[in-house]
């Protein structure tokens, strides 16, 4: 028997679990060992009790007040659009949320924010926790992050919760001399919802960024009329094929002899594969691999 068993199976804080003796070291040497996880800064949560929505919002409700609007990567981590930086998975940063003007910002060491205005139909209610709508969080990330991180969470809320260009287009027009404004409707515009993980977001991102043609996502290889293989990136006319590799997916054996089959396959029939993983995202490596695409598409053409 461990202290993981004593534990609530519910999301908890450690002052909450004070009474039976565990100290946040010990706390902290659990989710080390992967007995339990933290789900936000400070909230913590058994590792077999599966991410959903009602999780997330309990979480949240512990350690936001009731004058808090949940924002930003925050909001978006409740809507199901996780657009943390791949360091910060493992120091999770502060809770973004912020209160409407004439109330008191919330002063708690894991969370940040400010006052921000917001109308009443950008807020929603989550069981409790006062959320900005998709549409809003979406557009907001798209102004503050950088195009990597913000195209991915333009994709993630097409994807999760059927959002348009259209939709992104309109709800920028309001944001009229905001910062990052005019690069969120460069990004917008670049918006896809088959992007299916934020990897290959951040791939596009660095293609587009450095004026290379707009590849077609998820293209679909097929023999005889059957499905054989669906490609991340492709430029089908060139035969070349920008895969991104990551690690959750990627790593076992098993999965790394299935993709080495599978590009061997696709190489045997003159395409060019081009892999990518969360390590290649440095200037230099970018530079790398997306002259590799430039070179590649220039000889095939």
């Amino acid at each position: 028997m461990t202290l993981a068993t004593d534990l609530p199976r519910s999301p908890f804080t450690p002052r909450m679990v004070s009474h039976l003796g565990i100290t946040a070291r010990q706390l902290a040497a659990l989710a080390d060992s992967s007995e339990i996880r933290r789900v936000l800064t400070g909230v913590y949560l058994h590792s077999d009790v599966p991410d959903t929505l009602e999780t997330r919002i309990a979480a949240a409700r512990l350690v936001i007040s009731e004058f808090s609007v949940v924002c930003d990567r925050t909001a978006a981590w409740l809507w199901g659009v996780d657009s943390f930086d791949v360091r910060e998975l493992e120091i999770l940063p502060p809770l973004e949320c912020y209160v409407l003007r004439g109330h008191h910002r919330t002063r708690r060491p894991q969370c940040a924010g400010g006052e921000r205005d917001l109308r009443q139909d950008e807020v929603v209610d989550l069981d409790g926790v006062a959320v900005t709508t998709p549409l809003r969080t979406a557009t907001d990330l798209a102004c503050k992050l950088g195009p990597r991180d913000g195209l991915a969470a333009l994709d993630g809320f097409m994807r999760h919760h059927a959002l348009t260009r259209s939709d992104y287009r309109r709800e920028l027009l309001r944001y009229f001399r905001r910062r990052g404004v005019v690069r969120a409707r460069v990004l917008a515009g670049w918006a896809d919802g088959r992007a299916e993980s934020p990897g290959e977001s951040w791939t596009r991102a660095e293609i587009l960024l450095r004026g290379l043609p707009v590849p077609k996502l998820q293209w679909i290889i097929e023999v005889d009329g059957r499905e054989i293989y669906r490609l991340d990136l492709a430029y089908p006319r060139h035969r070349l094929a920008v895969e991104y590799d990551g690690r959750e997916f990627h790593d076992s054996p098993d999965r790394r002899e299935h993709d080495r089959g599978r590009r061997k396959w696709l190489e045997d029939r003159g395409w060019t594969i081009i892999v990518v993983t969360k390590d290649d995202f440095g200037l230099d490596a970018v530079d790398g691999w997306t002259d590799r695409i430039r070179t590649a598409l220039r000889l095939a053409a």
